[in-house]
């Protein structure tokens, strides 16, 4: 069965389940470890990253509301990590690491920035591929995967 939206989207190919598993054009195995992380993962590692940072944002301002501080901490905890071990502390509790494409070992500081940006509007991350990619990843080359 076709996906609805062959018909009148260009681009839009087949599903993962007519085309393989998620990963499999990228060279990634199907399970296990290196293998691309679901939504689901992927979701609360990103969950913890952001109650970290309203609870770092709060250790510095409380007892006021920490405001925009927390935008500044989840940033910054989103950012240099990524940049440096490819995970924020979320992903490290759930397994998870960003994996550059092409055999590259870091991320670096640029393609972390300009994949936090868009992270920030959530959307990006949400509208995925048949490989399990947003936005956000593809435009930096960047791909999640489990590390266990």
């Amino acid at each position: 069965m076709s996906r609805w939206t062959e018909s009148w989207l260009p681009g839009a190919g087949p599903s993962p389940a007519e085309d393989g598993y998620p990963g499999e054009r990228l060279g990634l195995p199907e399970h296990g470890p290196e293998s691309v992380a679901g939504l689901g993962r992927r979701a609360v590692a990103f969950a913890v990253d952001l109650l970290l940072s309203a609870a770092l944002a709060w250790g510095f301002t409380a007892p006021a509301v920490p405001g925009n501080w927390s935008l500044l901490a989840w940033a910054l905890l989103t950012v240099i990590p990524t940049s440096v071990f490819g995970m924020t502390p979320g992903m490290t509790v759930f397994g998870l690491r960003v994996a550059r494409l092409g055999g590259a070992k870091y991320v670096g500081v640029p393609r972390a920035l300009l994949r936090t940006a868009l992270l920030f509007f959530i959307l990006p991350a949400v509208i995925n591929d048949a490989d399990g990619r947003g936005i956000h990843d593809r435009l930096v080359g960047t791909v999640v995967v489990r590390t266990r």
